[in-house]
């Protein structure tokens, strides 16, 4: 992971996502762990851009 990505990954978890995945699925759940809160999102962020 890119310096970049994890500083997105942190600060905007579905930014993040979005640069390595594109639109999709992936990116709709980030967004929904997001607004249930913060951590989940980041979380969520993490794992799926440390595949």
């Amino acid at each position: 992971m890119s310096l970049l990505t994890i500083i997105l990954s942190i600060l905007l978890p579905p930014v993040a996502v979005f640069l390595k995945h594109g639109i999709g699925t992936t990116l709709l759940i980030s967004i929904l762990l997001t607004l249930l809160g913060w951590l989940p999102g980041v979380i969520h962020a993490f794992y799926v851009n440390s595949k």
